[in-house]
């Protein structure tokens, strides 16, 4: 079943199955059709997240287990709604001792069945880097100890039982039993450059899996396909596709399961898309996850003539993170030589050996000028990976490689350019003898590029480049600060054609900064003297309080400080605020590893960061200051955050709506996004007046979603068509149809009028500003009239002329009439 509408829940061990439950009444009353759960398989005890799973083969028990689950889904189904469950082929959680898979490959290693269920370079012992200090300091301060008995195994600090090998000789020294073991303890640093197993990303807590060998596949969506069997889901997310060895063969095999059981199952993968890359439509999904949708409505929102001031500020403050390029590729470096040097070495090699088989050349390439290669090939590469398996590639592939080409050779050595140019002929499948190897070596670098995607752009280059932090989010494109509305037209009609059923999101559990903080700071965007002038007025009172710190760390507080900051609330502006943004200070000055790091804390520096935040919320001319500037972009930042939902719920897909977010989401990156829910307050308000922001927001989308349920074919299945925008402001409006039969649906969306609506304390633009723009194909339709209300317009159209009849709706979020009914001829 194609949800109509999803709903994202954050399942834990304080919002349980029972939980989510509760609110099914609320949920089906907004007019959701689909929750869409987090992982409810066994994860490590007390997870907040639920993807470090330790067991894939049983329901969590502290979600309330089987019983809890089944109850949720009956719920559901009384009410003819659905469930939706995310699962995570990648990796398993292999932190403590609760995996019984990992505890046997400990145990017995090689030997083990479950061996060739992760994925481990079986060149000596097993590293395990979860050590405090070296062994021999571990032994002889006795935190690693040896427990006799009728289990005996090796415990660990923190209670950590480490099982040993069945022949252990119990009657040596302590040393010489942890030598003696499958596995080697070492100090946690040295993974980085030491680790002979695949894990996801830098997270040692979380180890590969081999999806790709059919015995694993099975054994872990045994579950899923069972569940699916008995009816009681409807569909999957895939988490991170791209860190498995062969994401279209595992797609692939995942639906044809499916379709064996009940054809008809909704799938979606989680897939960073780059600014021209499609998902492939031959893998058998749905779609995306929704962050290619994210990213477009955001840059949608941006005012494009603010990226030149507002960058050349940020070079102010930052004069060595000043080019967006040049921090990304550097961030990339950092990332491959900092995190990643032993899954590079690999990578290295595997092409070293290809290379010596296949090539009559190979005298003349050294092992040096080949890790060279692949080090500037990750740099520029424009999308996570390619989907290549060595002996040939798709179609699709070839863009991507064709920009790596252009842009890396001025980063290439003087004469060593052909190693590179070989290494992506493999990656296209050409000119190999050695097809298992070119498979091999090929893998190693794709499951390598996604990691240092993901790492060095999001992870790291986007806390430290930041002129504009709305910019900065998963799955943003850091050369694409504003897109046309035409752009936005292309790119969704685009993704309607392969995939009309595609999730669309604003926000996610991995979000960075909620989708109403995002809209609220691309206000900045539109009027960036103004902004600048404020900065230069914060500064000031800043400096009074004798606090040093980065001026790029103190804009980007400043920028953070607006985002969130409360418009109404009973209590202090500032209450609850401190210890957020902290920790949002905290997480982006260890991320960026310019003046801190998680591996090397600067305490001393993030303290002072701190004592600045403190002090500037304690002072009462700077929180004025703050309260007045958010007071005067409110109305601009509420008009982002319509337009932005009305698209979601209004373009071809299914929307998807993050927990909480019916209402404003001003929250930051995990675990501020992972807040508690206020579900009450939710409920009490989905049936009173529209009287501010939030509730016009969850006004809006109770509309649109009543739309969705009363027409779902049209939404499901109706034609995207762009409407041309004619006139002086042209590119303040975009405008589409959707088409299905005789019926009609026309949305229209005010873009980029911040500074107007500023300017006017509020109020829309009007007729004076709007001039002679109009709509082609509604050309009496008066811009003024359809804004006069809120900054969209949606209303659905007969056919019963050439053009229609425009029949009224309720169109606005707060229900009030926008038009009176019209005959447009």
């Amino acid at each position: 079943m194609i949800p109509r509408a999803t709903y994202r829940l954050q399942l834990t061990g304080d919002f349980p199955f029972a939980a989510a439950e509760a609110i099914v009444p609320y949920l089906a009353d907004l007019g959701i059709s689909h929750v869409y759960a987090s992982p409810i398989t066994m994860a490590r005890q007390g997870s907040t997240h639920g993807y470090d799973v330790v067991d894939p083969t049983r329901i969590n028990p502290e979600l309330g287990g089987e019983p809890g689950f089944r109850s949720l889904v009956t719920a559901l189904r009384a009410r003819d709604m659905g469930l939706v469950i995310d699962i995570v082929p990648n990796h398993m959680g292999v932190a403590g001792d609760e995996n019984p898979w990992w505890n046997d490959v400990l145990r017995l290693g090689r030997g083990s069945r479950y061996a060739g269920y992760f994925d481990i370079d079986w060149n000596g012992p097993l590293i395990l880097p979860i050590l405090g200090a070296t062994l021999s300091e571990a032994i002889a301060s006795g935190d690693l100890k040896l427990m006799a008995g009728d289990d005996p195994h090796l415990l660990l600090y923190g209670g950590r039982r480490l099982p040993l090998r069945p022949d252990t000789p119990l009657g040596e020294d302590l040393r010489v039993i942890a030598d003696a073991q499958h596995y080697r303890l070492v100090h946690w640093r040295t993974a980085n450059d030491s680790l002979n197993w695949r894990r996801f990303f830098s997270i040692n807590e979380l180890a590969g899996l081999r999806i790709e060998d059919p015995a694993v596949f099975d054994a872990t969506h045994r579950l899923y396909l069972d569940l699916y069997r008995e009816g009681l889901i409807d569909g999957l997310r895939i988490d991170h596709v791209d860190g498995l060895t062969d994401p279209a063969g595992y797609c692939r095999r995942l639906r044809a399961a499916m379709d064996a059981i009940r054809p008809g199952a909704w799938i979606v993968v989680e897939k960073i898309l780059g600014a021209d890359e499609a998902l492939p439509s031959d893998w058998g999904m749905d779609g995306t996850s929704g962050y290619d949708f994210m990213r477009d409505a955001t840059a949608l929102l941006h005012a494009p003539e603010g990226q030149t001031p507002l960058t050349a500020m940020w070079q102010g403050l930052e004069p060595s993170q000043a080019d967006m390029t040049g921090v990304v590729r550097q961030a990339k470096r950092d990332m491959l030589c900092w995190q990643f040097e032993a899954q590079l070495a690999a990578c290295a090699e595997a092409f070293v050996a290809l290379w010596r088989v296949s090539d009559d050349l190979a005298e003349a390439v050294t092992p040096a000028m080949v890790r060279r290669a692949i080090t500037c090939l990750l740099q520029v590469f424009p999308v996570y990976r390619t989907y290549g398996d060595g002996r040939s590639a798709p179609p699709s592939d070839k863009p991507a490689r064709q920009k790596v080409w252009d842009d890396v050779q001025p980063l290439l050595p003087p004469g060593e350019a052909p190693v590179a140019r070989r290494i992506l002929d493999w990656l296209a499948g050409d000119g190999h003898a050695a097809p298992d190897r070119a498979a091999e070596a090929v893998r190693r670098f794709q499951q390598l590029s996604a990691p240092i995607a993901a790492k060095g752009i999001e992870d790291t280059a986007f806390y430290r480049y930041a002129p504009l932090l709305s910019a900065n989010d998963v799955g943003s494109e850091p050369g694409e600060f504003a897109i046309s509305p035409d752009l936005f037209h292309r790119r969704v009609a685009s993704r309607s054609a392969d995939f009309p059923h595609a999730l669309l999101a604003t926000g996610t559990h991995d979000h960075k900064r909620g989708e109403d903080v995002r809209a609220r700071l691309a206000v900045l965007s539109a009027i960036p003297d103004e902004w600048e002038e404020a900065v230069t007025r914060w500064t000031q009172l800043a400096d009074r309080h004798g606090i040093a710190i980065h001026p790029a760390d103190r804009y980007q507080l400043f920028q953070t400080i607006v985002g969130i900051w409360p418009i109404t609330t009973r209590e202090s502006p500032t209450s609850g605020l401190g210890d957020r943004i902290g920790a949002w200070q905290k997480k982006a000055l260890r991320e960026a590893r310019l003046r801190s790091s998680w591996e090397a804390p600067d305490t001393d520096y993030e303290a002072r960061a701190r004592a600045l935040l403190d002090a500037l919320l304690a002072d009462d001319p700077f929180t004025r200051a703050v309260g007045a500037f958010v007071a005067r972009i409110a109305p601009a930042a509420e008009a982002n955050s319509l337009v932005q939902t009305a698209l979601k719920y209004c373009v071809p897909g299914v929307p998807d709506l993050y927990q909480g977010a019916e209402l404003f989401d001003l929250s930051l990156v995990d675990p501020d996004n992972r807040r508690p829910v206020d579900f009450a307050l939710r409920q009490s308000r989905i049936d009173a007046p529209p009287c501010d922001g939030p509730t016009r927001k969850l006004a809006l989308i109770r509309f649109l979603l009543g739309l969705r349920t009363g027409d779902p074919t049209l939404f499901s299945d109706g034609a995207y068509r762009p409407l041309a925008i004619t006139g002086s402001r042209a590119g303040h409006m975009l405008a589409f149809e959707r088409r299905l039969d005789d019926r009609r649906l026309l949305c229209a969306v005010l873009l980029r009028a911040a500074d107007t609506i500023i300017a006017s304390e509020g109020a829309l633009p009007g007729p004076d500003w709007w001039a002679d723009t109009r709509i082609e194909a509604y050309s009496r339709l008066e811009p003024a009239v359809l804004f006069a209300a809120a900054p969209f317009f949606i209303t659905q159209v007969k056919d019963t002329s050439p053009i229609g009849n425009l029949h009224q709706q309720e169109a606005s979020a707060d229900k009030r009439r926008m038009m009176s009914d019209t005959n447009e001829k």
